[in-house]
């Protein structure tokens, strides 16, 4: 059954978010042979709309507005509303980001529907499309289909793969005009407190840190392996708590969940907590001192060694394998 499916693009410092394109990849399976429709939100956004089409889109739509600049959760679920009255679309696709969890219960409300969060696959079988979502903090995963109404899900990031890029690719953008206004959230600033870089809930390669780094110090050996290896820096909780880092680099059942191919842990005992945000990485490297640690219950690789030691080494050595490569 042929679909018109929905997705947001989402915007982050001057470049798309990788998730815009893992969105529009869900959204071809959903629609089945049917329009993919990206849609544009916030300030002089649409020059973003030809990396849509590269990516998937078949057509895409803008709206812009100086109230829209900033996220609020009053203003894009206007603009997404009206876009939705406007097509009438049978699906909707955000990512699963702070961005897609504020915005999307919002809007499933406004549409009377429901709606499958945190999705890391879509698969048609039987006749019926398949999300499949991890849950007890990734312990288990449930699989639901949407009998009824229209088909709402967000999916997490670096868990489904984005088509290939295309530049011949192209397509049609329009613009819809939306009175964005009674905002009872205006954002005045926005003040960064995470270092520049990688974003963490998108990264490939996460280097994170607990309580073993022993202070803000011992997080500087992680940042330089990250950077070698075009990663971003995370930490556990007990990290977070003991003030050696910021709570926005958080990982965890309440941090950021995030899914990369190569998770480095670096003196994290491995609480249920910090797993339920990481144990679903694809490759995960373990290095504490203690060997009954319970992070190399969930590690492929673990080393037992202190890290202030280890880590070094492994920089240098990643340093001579990109030096040859």
């Amino acid at each position: 059954m042929a679909r018109k499916v929905l997705t947001l693009a989402e915007v982050r410092d001057g470049s798309l978010r990788n998730v815009s394109f893992e969105a529009i990849a869900a959204a071809k399976t959903i629609a089945q042979g049917g329009e993919v429709v990206s849609v544009l939100v916030g300030e002089n956004v649409q020059s973003y709309a030809n990396e849509l089409f590269f990516y998937g889109a078949d057509r895409v739509v803008v709206v812009e507005h100086p109230n829209l600049k900033n996220y609020t959760s009053d203003g894009y679920s206007q603009a997404l509303k009206a876009v939705i009255d406007a097509e009438n679309p049978e699906g909707i696709v955000l990512g699963h980001t702070s961005l897609g969890k504020d915005l999307s219960p919002k809007l499933a409300v406004k549409l009377n529907s429901g709606l499958v969060s945190d999705v890391v696959s879509v698969e048609e079988a039987g006749g019926n499309l398949i999300f499949t979502r991890p849950i007890y903090s990734g312990k288990a995963f449930e699989k639901k289909i949407v009998t009824d109404g229209i088909i709402f899900v967000t999916v997490r990031p670096n868990n489904i793969q984005p088509l290939e890029r295309d530049e011949s690719r192209s397509g049609e953008v329009s613009n819809v005009s939306v009175d964005i206004k009674d905002l009872r959230t205006i954002v005045k600033e926005v003040v960064r407190k995470t270092a520049e870089g990688v974003d963490l809930s998108e990264a490939k390669v996460i280097v994170a840190g607990g309580r073993g780094v022993k202070s803000a110090e011992g997080f500087k050996p992680l940042q330089e392996l990250a950077e070698v290896l075009g990663g971003a820096v995370g930490a556990s909780r007990g990290a977070c708590d003991a003030g050696y880092c910021d709570y926005s680099l958080q990982i965890g059942q309440t941090g950021k969940v995030v899914t990369p191919d190569l998770y480095i842990a670096c003196g994290i005992s491995g609480a249920i907590q910090h797993l339920a945000g990481m144990s679903n990485s694809k490759v995960i490297v373990a290095i504490n001192k203690d060997p009954e640690a319970n992070i190399f219950k969930v590690a492929d690789y673990g080393i037992v060694g202190d890290l202030f030691e280890v880590v070094p080494l492994l920089t240098e050595e990643f340093k001579k394998l990109k030096v040859h490569s």
